[in-house]
C-alpha cells in the first residue's frame, strides 16, 4: 500500500475504492487486519415472511428505517400542501369554491413568526392564538436538536430529504459529488449562522409590546397566505434562483442545508448539547476510514472519539459503513457508552416530534383562533397597506383590522 495516497480508502477486503469526497485529505493510517469474528454482518431475513422480513429490515438497517421516516414526513408535508392549496382556492374564489379547513401544520414553514411567538411566550407566558402550531413545531425541532443531534435534518426535514435525493442522483449521474476546498467551505458555512444571527438580533431588540403588535398584526395573520401567493405568483428571477439551487444541489452535497439554512444553524447549535453522539471505539477500530467516506457532511469520523461537529445530522450512514462490531455507534457519554440501536434512535426522533406536537393538539394549542368569516374578510383585503411587508416594519393597524 502506498502510504502517500491520502485520498484513497482501503476496503476491508483489501481493494482500493474511489477517492473519498471529503473536505480535507484523510491522513495516512495503517489499516489493521480485521479478525473474522469481529466482522459486522447483516442478518439474513430472506426466509422470513414478507411482513416479518420488512420489520426485521427496519430494525436492523438504519438507512431503511430513515428512508421510511423521511418518506412519511415528506408525504405528510405534501398532504398539508394539498389541503392548504384547496383552502387558498376557496379563499381566492371569494367563497364560491368548496370550503376546506386550513391545515395548522402549514405554520411550520413560518420560522420568523415562530421565533417571535417563542420569545413572546417566554416573556409573558402566553401562547398566542394566531400561529400556535408554528410555535410548537419550533419547540419540537429544538427539542430534537438538544436530545438527538441534528436528527430532524437527517431524518424528517422535507427540504433535507429532497436535497439528499438530489446529490444522490448527481452521484449516480456523474460518479461523484464535488466538495469545496476548506478555504471556501468554511466561509460559506458561516452564511447560515449569519442569517440566524440576523433574525435573532432583530427579534432580540423587541419587547413584549412590540412582539404583541407583530403577532396580532393583519400581516402576520395572513403570513402563510402571503407565502403561498409568493410561490403561486413567483417572479422569473425567483424561479431562476430556485433552479440554480437545485442544480448546485445535484453536484454539491446538501448545498442548501450546509450553507444557507438558518433552521440548520439553530439545530447545529442545539446539537452541541445533545448527550447522544456518534462514538468511535478506538481499541477495535481498524482505521479503514469507510465511515468518513460515507459521511455526507464531510466529517472526519475515523479520527474522532466522539463526533461533536455541528454539521452531523445523525443520519447514521457512517455507522452502517463501519465493518467492525460495536466500533462505531450512537451512544451516550460515559465509560460504558452503551450503544443506542438504530430502531430506538429513529423511534425517538419521530416520537419526540409527535409527542410535542400531539401535546399541542390535545391541549387546544394547535388550531388558530381565526374563523372562516374572518378569513373571508382578510382574503378580500390582501392588497390593502395593512397586509404588505413594508420593509420589515409592521404597518399601522386599528383594533378592527
Amino acid at each position: 500500500m502506498n502510504s502517500t495516497a491520502t485520498t484513497q480508502v482501503l476496503r476491508v477486503d483489501g481493494n482500493f475504492d474511489r477517492p473519498a469526497e471529503i473536505s480535507k485529505p484523510i491522513r495516512p493510517l495503517r489499516v489493521k487486519k480485521l479478525a473474522p469474528e469481529l466482522r459486522r454482518r447483516k442478518p439474513d431475513h430472506s426466509r422470513e415472511p414478507r411482513l416479518r422480513r420488512w420489520l426485521f429490515t427496519l430494525r436492523d438497517d438504519s438507512q431503511s428505517l430513515r428512508t421510511l421516516v423521511q418518506a412519511s414526513f415528506l408525504l405528510l408535508c405534501i398532504w398539508i400542501g394539498v389541503e392548504f392549496h384547496l383552502f387558498m382556492k376557496w379563499g381566492m374564489s371569494n367563497g364560491t369554491s368548496p370550503f376546506v379547513e386550513r391545515p395548522p401544520g402549514v405554520e411550520g414553514f413560518l420560522p420568523i413568526s415562530a421565533l417571535i411567538s417563542l420569545k413572546y411566550w417566554t416573556l409573558t407566558g402566553v401562547i398566542n392564538n394566531v400561529h400556535p402550531s408554528g410555535l410548537f413545531v419550533l419547540i419540537a425541532l429544538v427539542a430534537v436538536g438538544l436530545l438527538l443531534k441534528k436528527a430532524f435534518c437527517g431524518w424528517m426535514c422535507p427540504v433535507g430529504t429532497i436535497s439528499e435525493s438530489l446529490w444522490m442522483a448527481g452521484e449516480k449521474l456523474f460518479g461523484r459529488n464535488l466538495m469545496l476546498p476548506r478555504w471556501l467551505d468554511y466561509p460559506l458555512r458561516s452564511l447560515k449562522y449569519l442569517l440566524l444571527l440576523f433574525f435573532v438580533y432583530a427579534i432580540a431588540g423587541m419587547d413584549a409590546e412590540a412582539l404583541k403588535v407583530f403577532i396580532f398584526s393583519p400581516y402576520n395573520k395572513v403570513a402563510e397566505i402571503k407565502m403561498y401567493l409568493f410561490f403561486a405568483e413567483i417572479s422569473s428571477f425567483s424561479v431562476w434562483v430556485i433552479l440554480a439551487l437545485v442544480g448546485i444541489s445535484v453536484v454539491i452535497k446538501n448545498f442548501w442545508c450546509r450553507f444557507l439554512c438558518p433552521y440548520g444553524a439553530l439545530l447545529g447549535v442545539a446539537s452541541l448539547l445533545s448527550p447522544l453522539k456518534i462514538t468511535r471505539k478506538a481499541s477495535s477500530c481498524i482505521d479503514c476510514s469507510l465511515c468518513t467516506k460515507a459521511c455526507p457532511s464531510a466529517i472526519n469520523v475515523h479520527t474522532a472519539d466522539r463526533v461533536w461537529s455541528d454539521e452531523c445530522m445523525a443520519c447514521m450512514r457512517c455507522v452502517e459503513a463501519c465493518p467492525v462490531i460495536d466500533t462505531l455507534t450512537m451512544a451516550l457519554p460515559g465509560k460504558k457508552r452503551d450503544p443506542v440501536p438504530s430502531w430506538a434512535f429513529g423511534t425517538l426522533v419521530a416520537g419526540v416530534f409527535v409527542a410535542i406536537t400531539g401535546m399541542a393538539m390535545l391541549t387546544g394549542h394547535w388550531q388558530n383562533a381565526i374563523d372562516r368569516q374572518e378569513y373571508q374578510k382578510r382574503f378580500l383585503n390582501l392588497d390593502s397597506p395593512q397586509y404588505q411587508h413594508n420593509r420589515g416594519e409592521v404597518p399601522q393597524y386599528g383594533p378592527h383590522d
